[in-house]
């Protein structure tokens, strides 16, 4: 009965864009418009469990005003991140979590104010839905790969065009889960299946889908879509077990439609810009190998007991005051050592927290 009623609405959406191109929006504009009319409707999805989504970025955006806003990224490199240039466009600073399931325990948080948006795209005209819309982001303090953050696969050049039409993919983030409602502090995500562009532009117009873009919409119910998740987040094509990034959210229907309508929802393709990246960074996403790719877990402090040796007892007898005192000064060693961790530990914690009560007082502020 569910998919009878999705196929019903499709039918009645596409009919109604047969005849005339659907204005594209950004999703944070379509919920924003959305949550001002009566109506609520679930957004389909689910929740993610840790270390299911490791490449996912949160990000939050401060304006020179003071305004915050939310969108999500792709971790690439351990030093670089992608997200939409719409993100960072006019903003002065970013402050970065990853390692996320839930927002408020990130294995990684810190701020930045370094990025560059792709030189065709116009940031003095950043409420307009323009091509190209992609932005990397450098990252202030390199983030340590662990099970749960670590990077994804840019897609090669060889697919930067690839007609992925009808394949299976997934975007990811901490989108409102309904209209109007909070967002989940939870990390959530969806299937989705990619749309030729030709297919796209009959919806959105072949200025806006270029070679650049990729388009995806729902998978086995209509209102799935990338109004689950944040622009500038992932969509994820698997193949043979590799997961790789081919989209970055952009925009969703505008008008009277919107992301639950059924119609697809934009992404650019982050293939066809390898070169400018590579201007940017340095690095040779193609053909790069970090120099630690398996993930590394945080050693945590050794335990306070110590196994005795089975032959101590029997050796005490011969032991004299000098081993004695070594055995002592190792001791303390130790204790130093654990003392050091512990420390390093707290100041760790209190920096987190003191950041953590920056970012709350600004949002206070905007909301005020």
């Amino acid at each position: 009965m569910l998919m009878k009623t999705g196929l019903i609405v499709l039918l009645a959406a596409v009919l109604q864009v047969s005849t005339e191109l659907v204005e594209p929006e950004f999703i944070e504009d379509v919920m924003k418009r959305e949550a001002e009319s009566s109506s609520t409707r679930i957004v389909s999805g689910w929740e993610a469990l840790p270390g299911q989504h490791p490449h996912q970025a949160a990000l939050r955006m401060v304006a020179a005003d003071g305004g915050v806003s939310a969108c999500g990224g792709s971790f690439v490199h351990r030093n670089w991140l992608l997200t939409s240039a719409h993100c960072t466009a006019q903003r002065v600073t970013l402050v970065v979590r990853g390692g996320v399931v839930s927002l408020t325990t990130p294995e990684y948080i810190y701020e930045t104010t370094e990025w560059w948006n792709y030189p065709t795209y116009d940031d003095n005209d950043v409420g307009t839905v323009q091509p190209d819309d992609i932005s990397i982001v450098k990252l202030q303090r390199p983030v340590t790969y662990t099970r749960y953050l670590k990077a994804i696969r840019i897609q090669p050049s060889a697919d930067a065009f690839r007609n992925y039409d009808g394949e299976v993919v997934h975007a990811s983030g901490h989108g409102r889960t309904w209209t109007g409602g909070s967002s989940p502090e939870n990390l959530r995500w969806v299937f989705l299946r990619a749309v030729a562009n030709p297919t796209c532009a009959q919806t959105f117009g072949s200025a806006l889908i270029t070679a650049n873009a990729i388009c995806a919409r729902w998978f086995n119910v209509t209102s799935q879509s990338t109004c689950q998740g944040d622009s500038g987040g992932p969509l994820v094509h698997v193949s043979d077990g590799v997961e790789t990034l081919i989209g970055v959210t952009s925009f969703v229907a505008g008008g009277n439609f919107g992301c639950h309508s059924g119609l697809p929802a934009g992404f650019i393709r982050p293939g066809p810009f390898l070169p400018w990246f590579k201007e940017i960074t340095g690095i040779d996403f193609e053909n790069f190998d970090e120099d630690d790719d398996e993930p590394t877990e945080p050693t945590p402090p050794e335990d306070d007991s110590e196994e005795e040796d089975e032959t101590s007892e029997e050796d005490t007898s011969e032991e004299d005051s000098s081993a004695e005192d070594d055995d002592s000064d190792d001791d303390i060693s130790q204790i130093m050592k654990r003392l050091q961790v512990k420390v390093k530990v707290k100041v760790a914690i209190n920096k987190f927290k003191v950041k953590k009560e920056v970012e709350k007082e600004k949002i206070k502020k905007h909301n005020h």
